[in-house]
């Protein structure tokens, strides 16, 4: 038996670096299970695995650090896992086109913050913004950076302000993510141009990106570490939210929300509710309230 970590999945197939640097393509044993996760994946980029190098087959996984988790789509129980073992996570925006929605923005983030995975906001294409997109995107990154995370703006065409999120991705593996067309394999392939992976144009009509990454692959950098790119994803589901704890993953909400009468405030129509008093003193952003309510006014089959 060998050990490796897996840089690639397809869904049915494993691409498996060993400790020695040599590659293997390999399939899951038998009735292989994870206990404890329903997902659809059981193995995922970043895993660390055990397997038979002579059968190509992964035997077991190593315990997971951490991992960032979704709906899966149109699987109202199920769940994907996008990546494991994380040392952060970068997720790349745009004002348009397409245009991120700040719901989405928000739910990536509360996931990561369940998970205990920090996040590097990147708003790119900054050279395709007229005044008032540019004043769209400072206020996004004001308000975010506020909260307390860390905000960058980009274009990764034309090489603009790359330096930084060069720096904060070195020696970690990363989790770069966000919607279609939003540029992600643009900026790896300025960090690390030997990568040459495919990228496309917008779709005039919609705004929106095409899906070029097809499959979760963990790609090195240059200057040290990793950075595992994901398809472009348009909605992202949460699941397993306990609902008494979601405020705890928005930090703005859950540092005010010991200021509110009773300890076990949802922050809806509470009487003493010090959060909506936040919100309308302008203290918290209403797009990030309306964002925890969209996640806690789901549907409750989703919390155990």
């Amino acid at each position: 038996m060998a050990k490796g970590i897996v840089i690639k999945s397809t869904g049915s197939r494993y691409r498996v670096l060993d400790e020695s640097g040599n590659v293997h393509e390999c399939v899951l044993r038998g009735r292989f299970r994870v206990s404890g996760v329903r997902t659809t994946n059981p193995v995922a980029v970043g895993d660390h695995v055990t397997f038979d190098p002579g059968e190509s087959i992964i035997t077991a996984l190593t315990p997971r650090r951490n991992y960032i988790i979704r709906k899966a789509s149109n699987l109202a129980r199920e769940s994907q896992v996008i990546a494991a073992n994380l040392d952060q996570a970068m997720l790349l925006v745009t004002v348009k086109m397409p245009s991120t929605p700040v719901e989405f923005i928000d739910r990536f983030l509360a996931t990561a913050e369940a998970y205990r995975i920090p996040v590097i906001l990147v708003i790119n294409k900054t050279d395709l913004y007229c005044d008032e997109e540019m004043a769209q995107a400072c206020r996004i990154k004001s308000v975010y950076e506020k909260i307390g995370y860390r905000v960058l703006l980009i274009s990764a065409t034309e090489d603009i302000d790359l330096k930084e999120p060069e720096g904060l991705l070195r020696d970690k593996t990363t989790l770069l993510s966000g919607n279609s067309g939003v540029g992600k394999s643009t900026l790896l392939n300025r960090l690390n141009p030997s990568l040459s992976l495919r990228t496309a144009s917008i779709s005039d009509y919609h705004e929106q990106g095409r899906h070029i990454t097809t499959f979760p692959e963990m790609h090195p950098l240059p200057g040290g570490g990793y950075v595992i790119d994901t398809p472009g994803i348009r909605g992202f589901g949460v699941i397993d939210f306990d609902r008494r704890e979601i405020y705890h993953f928005f930090p703005e909400i859950f540092r005010i929300a010991k200021e509110c009468r009773f300890h076990n405030c949802l922050h809806l129509d509470e009487p003493g509710c010090a959060v909506r008093d936040a919100v309308a003193g302008n203290r918290i952003e209403v797009w990030r309230y309306k964002s925890y309510l969209s996640i806690l006014l789901e549907d409750n089959e989703k919390y155990r």
